[in-house]
């Protein structure tokens, strides 16, 4: 019996006195940067007890902790932190022309590959949109911010993302609209504080390529002005709209007008009876999604 516990006892060891070569080493070691991962050791006693335990029945000790029990204690006791201060392409995610910096805690856009045409910076703490944040990036198409603190984008941030299509400033702070680039297909600005009063009558006029709008769960009190012929969907639902006019949609001078692209308006969720203006809707091939009685 004597001869067999001390045969065991040299296997168990055996991974203390002879590591793995540098290679497993390395690949049984997990790092992600956007994650904070807490990791605990076995104390002395507590592999002891173990270890009287496995000599007792005779089991293994699991690869969990034999891999505690090589790791150096000293490097336990620093928590992971995140450097906001490294270079775009170590802090982000930069990969054939797309720029992946989601959930990262910057508070301000990153410098930007010239040749950057997607952005995605999603879920983080971005205040402001400076005008100089784009200023030399004229190959941008799709610019995600949702889920950020945005309270201000400054005049002209956009002016000159003349290839810009799709732009997304959901789930933000935005009292008002920027002014928007001319070749949108596709704005987000849903979950926002948004009043009338922040969205100029001509800012969606000139946009002949904008087909989704989405501006729900707002704060406006009347549908925008001068929506472009080349909308198909426009989202209004949870916003405080009481009124709107036979202008809204269609034309009252023309009863032959008929607006062929619009496939779907929400308006949900407003304090307005739809039924009470019957000759707004004239045009529109289905009714708005909203309360009538």
């Amino acid at each position: 019996m004597e001869t067999l516990q001390a045969t065991f006892f040299l296997f168990v060891f055996v991974p203390l006195v002879n590591p793995a070569p540098p290679l497993q080493q390395e690949s049984l070691q997990f790092y992600e940067y956007d994650t904070d991962v807490a990791m605990g050791s076995l104390t002395q006693q507590d592999y002891e007890m173990q270890s009287k335990d496995i000599r007792k029945d005779g089991t293994n000790v699991s690869l969990d902790t034999s891999l505690m029990l090589q790791r150096d204690d000293s490097q336990l006791d620093v928590p992971p932190t995140k450097d906001t201060n490294l270079p775009t392409c170590l802090l982000c995610v930069c990969l054939s022309g797309s720029v992946y910096c989601e959930e990262i805690d910057i508070e301000a856009v990153p410098p930007l590959p010239k040749e950057t045409a997607y952005l995605y910076a999603r879920f983080n703490k971005i205040k402001r949109i400076a005008a100089s944040d784009f200023a030399d990036i004229t190959t941008l198409r799709r610019i995600d911010f949702s889920g950020n603190r945005i309270e201000e984008i400054e005049d002209g941030a956009f002016s000159k993302l003349l290839l810009l299509e799709e732009l997304s400033l959901a789930e933000n702070r935005l009292v008002k609209l920027p002014v928007l680039p001319p070749k949108l297909t596709t704005f987000n600005a849903n979950q926002n504080r948004i009043k009338s009063r922040g969205i100029k009558a001509n800012a969606f006029k000139k946009l002949t390529n904008l087909a989704y709008l989405y501006l729900g769960h707002n704060a406006l009190e009347s549908v925008p002005l001068n929506l472009p012929e080349s909308l198909r969907i426009l989202h209004l639902q949870y916003n405080n709209i009481t009124t709107i006019t036979d202008d809204t949609f269609c034309k009252s001078n023309n009863t032959r007008y008929i607006r062929t692209r619009m496939d779907e308006i929400r308006m949900e969720g407003n304090p307005i009876v739809l039924a009470k203006h019957v000759n707004a809707f004239s045009c529109l091939r289905m009714l708005p999604v909203g309360t009538y009685y």
